[in-house]
């Protein structure tokens, strides 16, 4: 674009003759053509640091997001877990109660059987 704006900008004649060929191209010096190119590396260059800071803030932001989302996970694994001890603890002594009662019930039951055979 900016070929094409410099050629339509200079004073140059153009022949009838020239096809899509010399009409679109201009013709630079070597000295044009490396503060050209030194031009575009600059611009190439910029938009690269450019894409490289946005992909650095994105994995940034990734990471924070996950960083919170697995804080929330530990708190909710140690609430389960904290759960998983109460219950297991009540279900240890309902066990016990459970063996202490069949207990007694054997015995009141071999109680009941030999009143029942005197």
């Amino acid at each position: 674009l900016e070929e094409l704006l410099s050629f339509l900008e200079s004073n140059e004649p153009v022949s009838p003759n020239s096809g899509s060929e010399g009409s679109t191209r201009a013709v630079y010096s070597p000295d044009e053509r490396k503060k050209r190119r030194m031009k575009s590396n600059r611009e190439s260059a910029r938009r690269s640091r450019w894409r490289k800071r946005m992909h650095l803030e994105n994995i940034t932001d990734e990471v924070n997001r996950l960083s919170v989302e697995n804080q929330q996970l530990k708190n909710r694994l140690s609430a389960v877990i904290n759960q998983y001890h109460i219950v297991w603890r009540e279900n240890e002594q309902l066990r016990s109660e459970s063996e202490a009662l069949w207990a007694k019930l054997l015995d009141l039951y071999w109680t009941f059987a030999t009143m029942q055979s005197r």
